[in-house]
């Protein structure tokens, strides 16, 4: 039985190894590292001459050499990816049934609505909600580092035109999930649009709507007292967006969270680093995905299905109940 198993065993992806460019890489990594040998021993000479026949300043020669030993040590770390060059072919078409895939949370950071475009952010939350992936299986994490109520409203406002724009996408296939370049864009994008249907489809998306409330909101903030806010001294706040009973003939939609840890003067807070650790700590007791998705406040997935090769990849691993939650 086992090995008429592994006779139908289809593997998910390929590894390759290019064999020309390992002899190449290693004869010149070989080559470079005796000429900074020599270099070495040339610098080091210079220290053992003779006072009398020593012309040049010795902290000029030192500064030189410790530069180059630096130079040299920077160059020695980035030969662990040329030693072995690999390329890999997926095969996301073979992948199994959606309720076999492994979860994955996605995590979006912003740290200050006055730095950073809300009506940006925002397209990188509902493009990140509109992947194509199970939405039982996709989880969109917030971090707001700055604790606005800002962000909060717009994440509200992003989730109430998800809802539209994520089933929108999924019907007609839509390559450019993020809206604000899908309505921007004067190409056209693939699928059926000729039709009366999604004509009246699109136009129902109302994104100038969107993109006005949020900079409402915005202005609101700037406007009021609500400007005030102590970015580094505010309590913590977990929010899960979509927390209410789904109606029957509601498509079903990825899960969104806004966080926003406490910070205090009188605590180091970390920066980016310390956002991602809470949630981290977050994310473990809502969904506890195996993989994560990491994602800045100004970007946006150009595929959907990207997320697809990911899952090729991660399925293609060893079992994940053994596995650490992963960064991808």
């Amino acid at each position: 039985m086992e090995q008429s198993s592994m006779e139908k065993y289809v593997p998910l992806h390929v590894c390759h190894v290019n064999k020309t460019s390992i002899i190449i890489n290693r004869a010149h990594a070989f080559l470079h590292f005796i000429a900074i040998l020599f270099l070495i021993h040339y610098r080091l000479s210079f220290f053992f001459q003779h006072p009398k026949n020593t012309t040049i300043p010795t902290l000029p020669w030192l500064l030189i050499f410790v530069s180059e030993l630096l130079l040299s040590l920077a160059w020695l770390f980035t030969q662990s990816y040329r030693w072995r060059p690999v390329t890999r072919t997926v095969f996301p078409e073979r992948l199994p049934a959606d309720d076999k895939l492994p979860a994955i949370d996605v995590f979006i950071c912003t740290a200050d609505p006055n730095k950073e475009p809300s009506v940006e952010v925002m397209n990188t939350v509902i493009s990140a909600m509109a992947l194509a992936y199970p939405p039982e299986k996709l989880h969109v994490y917030v971090s707001d580092d700055a604790g606005s109520d800002v962000t909060l409203r717009c994440t509200k406002e992003a989730w109430n035109f998800a809802r539209y724009w994520v089933p929108f996408c999924r019907k007609y296939d839509l390559v450019t999930a993020c809206p604000d370049v899908y309505f921007s864009s004067s190409e056209v994008d693939s699928g059926d649009f000729e039709g009366s249907e999604f004509k009246a489809a699109r136009t129902k998306m109302e994104y100038e709507v969107l993109k006005q409330r949020i900079r409402r909101i915005v202005q609101q903030h700037s406007t009021t007292g609500d400007a005030l806010h102590n970015t580094r001294d505010h309590p913590s706040i977990i929010e899960v967006i979509n927390e209410h009973p789904e109606e029957e003939d509601e498509v079903k939609m990825p899960l969104l969270v806004y966080v926003s840890r406490e910070k205090r003067p009188s605590h180091h807070h970390n920066f980016k680093a310390g956002a991602l650790n809470v949630l981290l700590r977050v994310s473990t007791m809502i969904s506890n995905s195996p993989f994560i998705l990491m994602l800045d406040c100004d970007m946006y997935c150009n595929d959907p299905t990207s997320t697809r090769y990911f899952g090729t990849v991660l399925m293609a691993s060893e079992d994940q109940r053994y596995q650490v939650r992963t960064f991808i």
